[in-house]
């Protein structure tokens, strides 16, 4: 009896490889529910197994079968998300939260002595100097530092289309110059002046004060603080208000501090905006470029956002428990937990908290693309 009963635990590798030849059981019924066939396994477990392969062998086993691709596909993770850096009111440490790991870093930055960050993208930093007006690129990670001509910064409303050492660097800032009238002013690594252009908004009623920047397929897009949305063409130097009428939010989103709560970013082409308010959850909008409306989105297939005042980021195949998500820029329980709101589950995580973002230093700290290499910060 016990030698009929023996049987030979194979690998997970081996698994993968004979599960077509898994036999079927007919006859026998206690036999059958023993001897399942690997394919059967609960998806919470196989979750648990694949959550903990590589990359590749992740993909490998995905091949096995319908339900081992379900379960590895929704752990796989071949993407970083964005660490959210804290700018210090004194001294030069500044610290590096990884939402992923739940890790902090560390580094002593003296170099930003003094300066105050505008915005982040491709792990470069754009930072501004009040004192001396002097505008500057920094990356954390490898101590470069890329200088432009000086220039007074207003309300530092500002973001770059890519790198600084790329050849197609665009740095944009727009300011407020009467209800009808905005100044558009852009620079480039290497010039020595900035060009400052006046445009009229053209269209009636739109507030000509914007406050976030999105560099997407070649042109900067702008949200007011009214909903409104102007795109900026820097090759063409061109300025218009899309006739979009802004997203339809509840009465009691505008309450004090409410354009603290607005985020934008862009995600495969698409603008996506995102409001809050402390007594609701979040509402995600997509501006639908077809139709030019803005549609509210449900869920997010799978996208996670990480939203910050300055500028925020999208990320695609994230950990399984990061997706559908977007990530605030609020760290809780000592470094432990960073808040974040699930679509999926229609809350946040934590419960039972007051989220006011309009109330958060908007210059306190801001999401960044992490080094390929840690070794530069360990």
């Amino acid at each position: 009896m016990a030698g009929r009963k023996r049987r030979k635990v194979k690998s997970l590798a081996e698994a993968v490889t004979n599960d077509s030849r898994t036999p079927r059981f007919k006859n026998n019924s206690k036999q059958n529910s023993d001897l399942r066939s690997w394919s059967d396994l609960p998806i919470e477990l196989l979750e648990m197994i694949f959550c903990r392969l590589s990359l590749q062998d992740n993909i490998r086993a995905s091949v096995a079968c319908k339900g081992w691709h379900t379960g590895a596909v929704s752990v796989r993770v071949v993407n970083q998300p964005p660490w959210l850096m804290y700018f210090p009111k004194f001294g030069n440490l500044y610290e590096f939260y990884d939402p992923s790991q739940r890790k902090t870093y560390s580094l002593e930055l003296s170099e930003l002595c003094g300066s105050r960050v505008c915005y982040t993208k491709d792990r470069w930093l754009l930072l501004y100097r009040p004192r001396t007006h002097r505008v500057f690129f920094f990356n954390p990670f490898t101590r470069e530092v890329v200088k432009l001509p000086r220039f007074e910064l207003t309300f530092q409303i500002v973001a770059f289309s890519g790198p600084p050492t790329t050849s197609g660097c665009v740095v944009f800032t727009v300011k407020h110059i009467s209800p009808t009238v905005v100044a558009i002013s852009t620079c480039h690594p290497g010039a020595t002046e900035w060009v400052t252009v006046n445009y009229q908004n053209r269209l009636p009623f739109v507030s000509s004060i914007w406050n976030k920047i999105v560099f997407c397929d070649g042109v900067f897009y702008c949200l007011s603080l009214t909903g409104w949305l102007g795109v900026f063409n820097p090759t063409e130097r061109t300025w218009n208000v899309l006739a979009v009428p802004p997203p339809k939010c509840p009465e009691n989103f505008f309450a004090k501090n409410w354009w603290k709560g607005k985020f934008m970013t862009e995600h495969d082409g698409d603008i996506l905006v995102i409001y809050t308010c402390c007594s609701q959850n979040p509402i995600i909008f997509r501006l639908d470029q077809s139709n030019m409306v803005w549609e509210e989105m449900s869920t997010l297939n799978g996208l996670t956002l990480f939203a910050s005042f300055l500028s925020s980021h999208s990320r695609i195949d994230l950990p399984g428990i990061m997706r559908n998500s977007v990530y605030f820029s609020k760290v809780r329980f000592f470094g432990k937990r960073c808040i974040s709101y699930s679509l999926d589950d229609h809350r946040y995580y934590p419960r039972k908290q007051c989220y006011d973002w309009g109330e958060q230093d908007p210059f306190g700290n801001i999401w960044i693309d992490p080094p390929d290499d840690l070794s530069s910060i360990l």
